[in-house]
């Protein structure tokens, strides 16, 4: 495998995993009602856990295939004086706090109730902010630097929302009969609904500033990033459809058609996380190309 392959993979992976715990521990901490949180928490204990472990092996295999990556290749990675001067540079100096709020969100995994949920997701959203200073998203330096960065954490965040909360909406959707709370499941659900629309307005108004901002010309050249940075819009778009599609199609119908309705919706809906797994995917082959 090259490293550079490896590289790819192993962002990925860091921003689904990052992703997942974001948006699922949003929902144990904030958007739940508080009366509803300990048994979604219970519920989503598997997959915020998974996500928070799966974030730090991540973060530490980054650093690994980057330090190869700056270096001569995979047998620099086991001289520990790369490490080092990796880590003096930009990007290590920023990665250090990757990896201590990755630390932090296993670190959570052995505390209870609510205190585990208010941490897991701040490793989470840490982590994402902290992706911000890192790559393309820190290529200004000054004003235009900072400017660039928050519009990227905002641009993380608000991805993290909608992506990282469709996992969940599967899991609440399949469980609600099962639930012992099901009109609190519907409440939680329509508060993610409710605030997924501001989440999609801000990544398409991030996204579109970021683009202005690393494209060095436009119209732009259509090289291979711009190419890929189309397909990402086009595949964006598809899934703002298909979440327009399912809030006023398919949720207004859940009463009259029953479980069809509801079939339907859990059906669009993975493909609208499949689809944001794409997007991840092609974000993380960014990375590795120079805007053009």
């Amino acid at each position: 495998m090259s490293l550079s392959f490896f590289y790819i993979l192993c962002r990925w992976l860091h921003f689904a995993a990052l992703m997942t715990l974001a948006g699922g521990s949003l929902y144990t901490t904030l958007l739940a009602p508080a009366r509803f949180r300990p048994c979604l928490s219970v519920r989503f204990n598997n997959l915020l856990t998974a996500a928070a472990l799966v974030s730090l092996l991540t973060a530490v295999l980054l650093l690994a295939a980057q330090t190869g990556l700056m270096a001569n290749g995979w047998a620099d990675i086991a001289r520990p004086e790369i490490w080092q001067a990796v880590l003096q540079t930009r990007f290590g100096q920023a990665w250090q706090w990757q990896l201590f709020a990755a630390l932090a969100g296993v670190v959570a995994l052995m505390a209870k109730g609510r205190p585990r949920q208010q941490l897991l997701l701040l490793s989470g959203v840490g982590q994402l902010a902290g992706l911000a200073f890192v790559g393309h998203a820190a290529m200004l330096d000054g004003v235009a630097g900072w400017l660039q960065r928050a519009n990227q954490v905002v641009h993380l965040l608000s991805a993290a929302f909608w992506a990282g909360g469709l996992l969940p909406v599967l899991i609440l959707m399949r469980d609600m009969r099962q639930l012992p709370a099901s009109y609190d499941a519907v409440r939680t659900l329509m508060r993610f609904s409710r605030y997924g629309h501001l989440a999609v307005a801000l990544v398409i108004i991030s996204g579109i500033i970021n683009a202005f901002i690393l494209l060095p010309t436009w119209p732009p050249a259509y090289g291979q990033y711009s190419q890929l940075l189309l397909l990402k819009t086009l595949l964006v778009a598809v899934m703002c459809f298909i979440a327009l599609f399912n809030r006023y199609w398919l949720v207004p119908r859940f009463q009259r058609s029953g479980q069809n309705a509801h079939h339907q919706f859990m059906l669009t809906t993975l493909a609208e996380l499949l689809l944001a797994t794409l997007v991840l995917l092609l974000v993380s082959i960014f990375a590795t190309l120079e805007p053009a």
